[in-house]
């Protein structure tokens, strides 16, 4: 096939490449196992953070609404990412990408305005449940 040149294309490059990155790490490795400090103390095995001892399991079980907040965040976060790349470009854009940024951004705002009509943000307590068994216990008092 005339204009084709891919099998011209040397591969001993990417195979030296990969072969002294390997030897690299293993040296690396090697010499860190070996020149490294081995330590047996009684505090060595432990989880240290901040200073704080450690009180507990590790294995806390969180409200699957936490990880519905968290996704929610990281959609919103990659949009920023869109947002930032259409001020880029916003000059050779134009009034068409002004316009379609504008939808994309009304888009976003229909849809943040619709999870917090359904509570999907709402990830601690009740505030209207706490105030309504407040005003019971108050009224209760009387």
């Amino acid at each position: 096939m005339p204009g084709n040149n891919t099998d011209s294309i040397p591969l001993w490059p990417l195979l030296l490449y990969a072969g002294l990155v390997s030897i690299l790490l293993v040296v690396i490795l090697t010499l860190s196992y070996i020149l490294g400090q081995h330590h047996r103390d009684r505090a060595t095995g432990k989880p240290y953070e901040g200073g704080i001892e450690q009180t507990g399991s590790a294995r806390i079980r969180f409200s699957a609404q936490f990880y519905l907040v968290a996704m929610l965040f990281v959609v919103f976060d990659v949009e920023a990412v869109f947002i930032m790349l259409w001020a880029l470009g916003f000059y050779e854009l134009g009034w068409r990408g002004y316009i379609g940024v504008a939808v994309f951004i009304g888009q976003l705002t229909v849809v943040l305005v619709y999870e917090w009509g359904i509570g999907a943000l709402n990830i601690g307590a009740n505030a209207k449940k706490i105030l309504k068994v407040h005003m019971m216990k108050q009224l209760q008092n009387k």
